[in-house]
C-alpha cells in the first residue's frame, strides 16, 4: 500500500505543479486535493481553497494531531530557465514552481493521511488541512479553518526540512516606523531632519541586545529593511519612513518584543500584524522522541510556515530543502518524496 500511494502522490504532485496557484488563487489545485480524496472514497470539507478531512473513526475523547500543509506558491523568480508549470524529472530531480515548497511534503502528508485513515483504535485521532494563502500569511489560509476543527493537541506542519525535526520557529513582526521632523530648505539649515531622528532608532534597532535568549532558536533578530523620505534635494524632510523585520523566538511573545519597542524608540511605531508569533514543542514530546528513534535529528528553523497561527505545540518536518524554497528552477528529489512518506509513517506509527 505504501508503494501505490506513493506513486500516487508523486503523480498528484506533477499535476498541482502543472496548476498556477499563487496565494489567494488555489481553485484549481483545491480541486485537484478534493479529487485525491475521492477517488480514495474520503468525505472532504472546505472552504476558501482550503481542504480538510477527518479520519474516518474520529473519536471526540482522543487527542488530535493537525497534518497540515499548504499549496499556493510564490510567483516564480526571474531567474527561471525553465517552465515553471512545466513538471519533469531529470536526473532523479522533480521540477516545477512549488515541487519543494511545499507540494512534496504537502503530497506525503496525504498518502500519509490515506494510509491511516481507515485504522481503527488509534491513540489520536488525525486531521489533515491542505491550506491556502500561507506564502502570502492571508487571512484565508490555515487561520480561516482552525474555527472551523474540532481542539487540535499537536500539529506536524509540512515544510522541507530534509525530514529533520524542527522543534521550533521564529515568528515575524513587521514594523512600519515613522520618524516626525519639521521641513525647512536645507540651504539654511533650519528646521529638525526627520532622517537625523530615524538615525537614532535605527541604530537602536542594529544594536540592541535583548535579554532573553532561545535554547533552540538563539537571539531576536532585527532588520531594517526599507526607508523612505524626502522630495527633492534642498528640502529638509519632515517625514522619514522605515520599515524593520524582526524574527521573534520562543523567549518572548509579539507582544512583549513590541511593546520593549516602543520604550526604547523615539519614533511612531505601527505593527502589521501581532498573530506570526513563534512556535515550539518539547523534546521529550512522543512524536519528537518517536522522530529522535529513527534517527533524526532536531534543530530551530528560522522561517515562516503555518506554524505562525497555531496555538498548540507544532512540529515542522517534511521533505526537500528549505534552501531550495523560492528559487529559480525548483525541485525535489523523487527519492526524498518516497523517503518522507515512510519515515512520516515511521514516526506516526512510535505514536498512534
Amino acid at each position: 500500500m505504501i508503494e501505490q500511494l506513493t506513486r500516487e502522490a508523486i503523480a498528484l504532485l506533477h499535476q498541482l505543479i502543472s496548476k498556477q496557484s499563487f496565494s489567494s488563487e488555489e481553485d484549481e489545485t483545491a480541486l485537484l486535493i478534493m479529487q485525491w480524496f475521492s477517488t480514495h472514497n474520503i468525505k472532504f470539507d472546505s472552504s476558501q481553497h482550503n481542504v480538510w478531512v477527518k479520519n474516518k473513526y474520529f473519536d471526540a475523547s482522543k487527542p488530535t494531531i493537525l497534518l497540515n500543509s499548504h499549496h499556493d506558491t510564490v510567483m516564480p523568480n526571474k531567474g527561471y530557465t525553465r517552465d515553471p508549470f512545466q513538471p519533469e524529472i531529470i536526473n532523479g530531480k522533480l521540477y516545477g514552481l512549488g515541487s519543494n515548497d511545499a507540494g512534496g511534503c504537502l503530497v506525503s502528508l496525504m498518502a500519509l493521511f490515506t494510509f491511516y485513515y481507515e485504522h481503527q483504535n488509534l491513540n489520536y485521532n488525525l486531521i489533515i488541512v491542505a491550506s491556502a494563502e500561507e506564502e502570502s500569511s492571508g487571512q484565508n489560509g490555515l487561520n480561516s479553518v482552525l474555527p472551523l476543527l474540532p481542539t487540535i493537541d499537536v500539529a506536524i506542519v509540512g515544510e522541507p526540512t530534509l525530514m529533520q525535526l524542527a522543534v521550533a520557529e521564529k515568528g515575524l513582526l513587521v514594523l512600519d516606523c515613522t520618524a516626525h521632523g519639521k521641513a525647512g530648505h536645507a540651504a539654511h539649515g533650519l528646521g529638525e531632519n526627520s532622517i537625523y531622528n530615524a538615525m537614532d532608532a535605527i541604530d537602536w534597532f542594529r544594536n540592541y541586545e535583548f535579554a532573553n535568549v532561545s535554547e533552540t532558536l538563539g537571539k531576536i533578530k532585527m532588520t531594517v529593511t526599507q526607508i523612505i523620505a524626502g522630495s527633492q534635494h534642498n528640502v529638509i524632510p519632515a517625514e522619514c519612513n522605515f520599515v524593520v523585520d524582526i524574527r521573534i523566538t520562543d523567549a518572548y511573545s509579539n507582544n512583549e518584543v513590541l511593546e520593549i519597542v516602543k520604550e526604547h524608540v523615539k519614533v511612531e511605531v505601527k505593527e502589521r500584524s501581532l498573530r506570526l508569533n513563534s512556535s515550539s514543542i518539547p523534546i521529550d514530546h512522543p512524536l519528537v522522541k518517536s522522530g529522535i528513534a529513527l534517527g533524526r535529528t532536531t534543530y530551530g528553523s528560522p522561517t515562516l510556515s503555518d506554524q505562525a497561527v497555531l496555538t498548540c505545540p507544532s512540529l515542522k518536518l517534511g521533505p526537500g530543502d528549505s534552501l531550495r524554497s523560492h528559487t529559480a528552477d525548483e525541485f525535489i528529489f523523487v527519492k526524498e518524496i518516497e523517503e518522507g512518506i515512510k519515515l512520516y509513517i515511521e514516526i506516526l506509527n512510535g505514536v498512534l
